[in-house]
């Protein structure tokens, strides 16, 4: 997976590792104006991609109890019929 993402909506490992570098030199040397805002749109690029696996992750989520009965919420079995994901 180096440098790219291997499935949709995944944090591409060159995003994070440029992430980490430009945290650690903001606490040893600090940072210019220009790599303060590219600090900034790398963590909201990051959050943007964060919150969309997520998502994705939730919506295809099932839920059983311990019994074996479905309890997935309906506003989940809603979005998961609009997109073919179930057939009930």
């Amino acid at each position: 997976m180096a440098g790219g993402a291997s499935m949709a909506g995944e944090i591409p490992e060159k995003l994070i590792k440029r992430i980490n570098e430009l945290a650690k030199k903001k606490k040893t040397v600090g940072l210019t104006q220009e790599e303060l805002d590219e600090q900034k749109s790398l963590r909201e690029t990051y959050l943007a991609l964060f919150r969309k696996t997520f998502r994705s992750n939730v919506e295809l989520l099932r839920v059983f109890d311990k019994n074996g009965k479905e309890v997935t919420p309906e506003k989940v079995r809603k979005i998961q019929r609009e997109r073919n994901l179930r057939d009930d």
